[in-house]
């Protein structure tokens, strides 16, 4: 009987993921295998174009460099907020959260206006001295780089807060009592368990930054092409819905591949972690 109602309860749910995530997608990959050149014609026209595999390779550089970049900062300030007193703590979450407030296309033109050749950054640097003409910051990879990482770093902070929080202080001065270094102590003690947090970090990280459209958009232009613009650019511009819907099957692959990856590195870390 309790079993049958945990079904029944659960039923919603499932069916609701089914309609509306599972299906479309399916439908999505399955549009990619009915093309008369061949059952693979549209993947192997993809692949054989250098453009395009450098826009993937591209777009897969940049999300892994934004989840690493974001991890290390994201743990270090999740760090010190977990050490403090409960008001300093709740304010400096409330700090960190309020960039979420704004919306990504806001906070993307606020970086057009730092880092623009007549931006807040370069009239800083020319100001003291540092340079003596404007440099060009603007659609670069660098650029999308950091405005993603000042994007996804609250949701690395608010990911990993709680997992900090929850590691026993009595482990860590045990390890110190016992003769452990600070670096040994973190190596052995905090990084394996806070590795749930690290990897679901991790995983929001890259998929935002892997499947970001506003962002590389604004901030890369057609230079600095990605996987969300192309991807745009196909269904909407030439209405190429076979192209953009290959496009779209080889991001959820590249994506289910990474995070394969990172939950078989934080099984090294910490058996337990997934």
């Amino acid at each position: 009987m309790k079993h049958l109602m945990k079904w029944g309860l659960a039923t919603p749910a499932i069916v609701a993921v089914t309609l509306f995530l599972l299906v479309p997608v399916v439908i999505t990959i399955a549009a990619t295998f009915g093309e008369s050149k061949g059952v693979f014609s549209p993947y192997v026209a993809f692949f054989s174009s250098g453009f395009r595999r450098t826009v993937l390779f591209r777009t897969i550089e940049v999300a892994l460099i934004t989840t690493a970049i974001s991890l290390f900062i994201g743990f270090i300030a999740a760090y010190v907020i977990a050490q403090m007193p409960g008001r300093a703590k709740s304010v400096m979450i409330i700090a960190a959260v309020f960039p979420l407030l704004t919306g990504v296309v806001v906070r993307s033109f606020a970086w057009l206006i730092i880092l623009g050749k007549n931006g807040i950054l370069n009239t800083i640097l020319m100001s003291t001295g540092v340079i003596s003409e404007p440099l060009s910051m603007l659609y670069t990879e660098g650029s999308v780089i950091v405005a993603m990482v000042y994007l996804f770093v609250p949701l690395m902070i608010l990911t990993l807060v709680g997992v900090l929080e929850g590691i026993p202080q009595d482990l860590i001065q045990a390890a110190t009592s016992l003769g452990a270094t600070p670096a040994a102590t973190f190596r052995q003690v905090i990084l394996p368990l806070a590795t749930p947090g690290l990897i679901v970090g991790a995983v929001l990280v890259f998929t935002g930054s892997f499947t970001s459209y506003a962002t590389p958009q604004l901030l890369g232009g057609e230079k600095q092409m990605m996987m969300g613009t192309f991807l745009y650019q196909r269904a909407m511009v030439t209405f190429d819905w076979v192209g953009a819907s290959t496009i779209a099957a080889i991001m959820v692959v590249v994506t289910i591949g990474i995070v394969a990856i990172m939950s078989r590195l934080a099984r090294r870390l910490n058996p337990m972690a997934v």
